[in-house]
C-alpha cells in the first residue's frame, strides 16, 4: 500500500493547535501576576552565545559539586527511556525521546538559572537552593509552562510514531540492527528522517519561543506568564538567526552528549542551563 505523509502532518497540526489552546487557556487564569510592561529586549549577536557558553561552563566548573545531584536526574531519565525502547514497540522512539530533552530541557533547567541567579548576585549556592523556585511568587506560572512543555513532548512523540508509521511502519522493527540498516539504506528511512526533522524542528521552535527567556525573566522579576512568553517571542523576533543558532546548538550538544549511554549529559545539560541564564542577562534589558 502506498504511504503518505498526510496524517503525520495532520498530527503536528493538530497537536500544537491542542497545546496551544491549553497554553492560552492557562496564562488567561495567571494574566495578572506581577507587571504587565513587557521588558524591553536586546538585539544578540553570535558571540554572545560563545559568551553564554563560556560563562554556563564557569558556573558549572565553580559549582559543579552543587548541581550533579540535579544533573544525574537527566541521564537516569534518559537510560529509563532506552531501557523501554528495548521493546521493539518502542524502539521507533528512542531518538524522538532523546531530542525531546529540547522541549523539556527549559523547565528542568530552572533550578540551574536559580544557582546562577544567586552567583551572579554574589551568594555561594548549595544544590538545596536549586529547589528555592519553590518558594517562588512566580512559582504557579512556572508550574503552567512547564505542563505546557511536557504536553508538547508528548504531542512530539506521538506525532513521531504517526511518521514512523507513514513511512517504515505500521509494524515494529524484527531487530535493532536491521531497525538502523533500514533507516540509512532504504528510501522509506530517509523519507521518516527527513519529515521527522522537519516536524521535529517546527516542535523545537515552537518550545524555543515561548520559553527561551521565560524561565528565568519569572525567576527574576515580579512579571505574569503572558508578559514572560511575550518576551521570549520577542527576543526570537528580535535575533531570529541568533536564536536559532541556539536551538541548533542546544539539539547537537544533546544528540553529542547522547553518545555513550547518555552520559555525556550529566557536563552538558547543566552547562546549558547555566548559560541560558547568561543569555537571557543580555537578551533583555
Amino acid at each position: 500500500m502506498a504511504k503518505t505523509i498526510g496524517n503525520p502532518l495532520s498530527w503536528t497540526a493538530h497537536s500544537m493547535r491542542d497545546t496551544g489552546s491549553h497554553m492560552g487557556a492557562s496564562i488567561r487564569k495567571l494574566g495578572s501576576e506581577g507587571k504587565t510592561d513587557v521588558p524591553q529586549v536586546n538585539r544578540l549577536e553570535l558571540s554572545d552565545l560563545s559568551d553564554a557558553l563560556r560563562l554556563g561552563f564557569e558556573d558549572f566548573a565553580a559549582a559543579r559539586a552543587d548541581v550533579i545531584f540535579i544533573a544525574l536526574i537527566y541521564p537516569l531519565a534518559g537510560l529509563i527511556m532506552i531501557t523501554l525502547g528495548v521493546s521493539m514497540d518502542l524502539l521507533p522512539l528512542i531518538v524522538p525521546m532523546i531530542t525531546g530533552f529540547a522541549i523539556l530541557g527549559p523547565v528542568a533547567a530552572v533550578g540551574l538559572y536559580e544557582i546562577s541567579r544567586l552567583r551572579e548576585a554574589g551568594d555561594n549556592p548549595d544544590w538545596l537552593d536549586a529547589f528555592g523556585v519553590i518558594r517562588s511568587p512566580a512559582f504557579g506560572s512556572i508550574f503552567v509552562l512547564g505542563v505546557y512543555l511536557a504536553a508538547l513532548f508528548i504531542a512530539w512523540l506521538m506525532t513521531a510514531q504517526a511518521i514512523y508509521a507513514q513511512t517504515m511502519g505500521p509494524e515494529p522493527p524484527l531487530s535493532v540492527t536491521g531497525f538502523i540498516t533500514d533507516i540509512f539504506t532504504t528510501n522509506a528511512g530517509w523519507s521518516m528522517i527527513t519529515i521527522g526533522s522537519v516536524v521535529g524542528g517546527i516542535f523545537a521552535l515552537a518550545a524555543l519561543a515561548t520559553s527561551f527567556v521565560s524561565f528565568p525573566l519569572l525567576l527574576d522579576r515580579q512579571v505574569g506568564l503572558p508578559v514572560a512568553v511575550v518576551t521570549s517571542f520577542r527576543v526570537l523576533k528580535t535575533s531570529p538567526m541568533v536564536t536559532i543558532c541556539w536551538g541548533l546548538i542546544v539539539g547537537g550538544l544533546l544528540m553529542l552528549g547522547s553518545i555513550p549511554i547518555l552520559l555525556g549529559l550529566i557536563v552538558i545539560l547543566p552547562v546549558l542551563g547555566h548559560a541560558t541564564w547568561h543569555l537571557y542577562r543580555r537578551a533583555v534589558v
